[in-house]
């Protein structure tokens, strides 16, 4: 897959290792390749791949994902067509929480 990237490190993506039961769903339903399974478990190889489209987290078994979309990259990307500038979360934003 090309490398795509959005804003490096502004995903919401979160996997509980102890939580998940290896069963691959993430990687079946992820359109990024963001997981990779290891030792019977799954792991997030590519974070910033995420664009937060929240496949993984409604398709996994046992909850052991989650994420927050229309947050982070994908936010960022649009708030910064709205504004005619650069993307960006808003983190550096005193306002903002969405990291």
């Amino acid at each position: 897959m090309k490398e795509l990237v959005y804003l490096s490190d502004v995903v919401t993506l979160h996997l509980c290792k102890d939580t998940c039961n290896g069963c691959g769903m993430c990687i079946i339903v992820c359109p990024r390749e963001v997981f990779e399974l290891s030792g019977r478990k799954a792991h997030i190889a590519r974070r910033d791949y995420c664009m937060e489209c929240g496949a993984c987290a409604l398709n996994c078994p046992v909850l052991a994902i989650s994420v927050n979309s229309g947050v982070g990259c994908a936010a960022g990307i649009i708030s910064g067509i709205l504004k005619n500038s650069e993307p960006t979360c808003g983190c550096s934003d005193s306002k903002s929480n969405c990291c």
